[in-house]
This record gives structure tokens, sequence and C-alpha cells, in this order.
């Protein structure tokens, strides 16, 4: 009996600092999955600084979680919707929908919340105190050690 050929479906990703930044990414680089420790869990990160972005990015890459990621608001809930990640990752102050509106969506639409983590360069207690009341997981102020974000995800996701 002849081999049969599986397909593949492949998804074109904008992949590197020569990427389209509107374009939602979500390929995951080879050895994503190789590296182990979290399982095939899926993270969105929602946030409109390249450069955070990819930190990030390569560190949870390095750990075993497959990376999508929003440039805005409203991708961010385009893709929350569409990939169905574990988890989130939410900038508070983006370009078309701010993180506090994506937050309050996410937690109307959805019968099951997705676990959110708000990240934020702001001070002010009352903008954490507002998070909390809509339901946000964990809330990490910019800077950030990698090592915080990902012992959060570490935990919200085990």
């Amino acid at each position: 009996m002849p081999a049969q050929k599986r397909a593949r479906k492949v998804t074109a990703s904008k992949d590197g600092p020569g990427g389209d930044a509107a374009a939602p990414e979500t390929k995951p680089r080879p050895a994503a999955k190789a590296a182990g420790s979290a399982g095939g869990k899926r993270v969105l990160l929602v946030d409109d600084d390249v450069e955070i972005v990819e930190s990030m990015k390569t560190v949870l890459e390095a750990k075993g979680y497959e990376i999508l990621v929003a440039r805005d608001g409203n991708q961010g809930l385009v893709l929350a919707e569409q990939e169905n990640p574990d988890l989130v990752v939410l900038d508070m102050m983006m370009p078309k929908r701010s993180g506090f509106l994506v937050l309050e969506r996410l937690r109307r639409s959805r019968p099951v919340p997705l676990r959110v983590i708000m990240i934020t360069a702001n001070e002010g207690s009352r903008h954490k105190a507002y998070a909390e009341m809509l339901g946000v997981d964990d809330y990490i102020r910019k800077p950030f050690a990698m090592d915080r974000l990902l012992e959060s995800v570490q935990r919200l996701l085990s």
C-alpha cells in the first residue's frame, strides 16, 4: 500500500524586524516546541512597542510557548477570538483601543475568561485598581525584569 502524504497548513508570518508591523504574527519559530516546558501553550502579546514585544517573545519562545502578536487593541481582540490563546499579555496604553477596553470586551464576550496579564508604564494606583476590578490576573509595571513576566506566565498556565 503506498504511503499517503499529509497536507500541512502553512501560515504566512512576518517574523523579524523587516516584517509588516500591522500584520499579526502567528507563526512560532521552529525551536519553540522543542524547548519544552510550556506544553504547547499559546500566549498572545498585545503591545505596540516593538522592542518590548520582541523581548517578551524571545523569552517565552525559549521556554516553549507558542507566541501570537498583535500591535494594537483591535488586532488583539481579533486574534483572541480567532486563535483562542491560553493567556494574553496586554499593554494598557495602545493605539486604536486601550488595554482597558480590550480587557472589558474580553471579559464580556467569553463564557470562560482568558487569563490576562496587564503590563503598563503607568504608575497610578487607580489604574491598577480598575484593572483588578475588571478581573486581570496579574498587573506588571514597566520596566520589568523578564523573569517577573516569565514567573507570572508559568504560574497562570500551570
